[in-house]
């Protein structure tokens, strides 16, 4: 199970190493560093093309990165749900995998699960528990 790709291992590394706070201060003293330098180049459209493009590639690369991190995480938290829901006892196996499923049809069980939280919520209002498991 350890086995990831190059680029998995690369990308989380990544991911990791930018959001920590040295390399925002990094990145902030880079652009203040440019900004300082603007007097100096004259303000001129090679000094403005510099930051542009530098910019440019850095965000370009990082959003890859940045996703292919986010996209295993949401995959990992999904699995585990769907590990919580397969063993709870009473839990509806129908709820496994939803994230798979057409729109209209997880608009149908959001549905179900809305009227619930209402009956829940007036319940409260009422003065009654709103605890339990009702079948959705």
């Amino acid at each position: 199970m350890r086995n990831a790709s190059w680029y998995s291992r690369f990308a989380k590394a990544s991911s990791r190493f930018c959001g920590h706070p040295p390399v925002f201060t990094f990145a902030v003293a880079l652009i203040l560093g440019w900004l300082i330098t603007g007097p100096l180049f004259g303000f001129s459209d090679t000094w403005q093309l510099v930051i542009n493009t530098t910019t440019t590639i850095v965000t370009f690369l990082i959003v890859f990165l940045i996703q292919n991190t986010q996209n295993r995480d949401t995959e990992a938290i999904q699995i585990k749900l769907d590990e919580l829901i397969r063993a709870t006892q009473g839990a509806h196996n129908a709820l496994l995998d939803l994230e798979d499923i057409e729109d209209k049809n997880l608009e149908a069980f959001r549905s179900k699960y809305r009227a619930l939280a209402a009956t829940a919520r007036a319940d409260l209002a009422a003065g009654n528990q709103d605890t339990g498991t009702p079948e959705p």
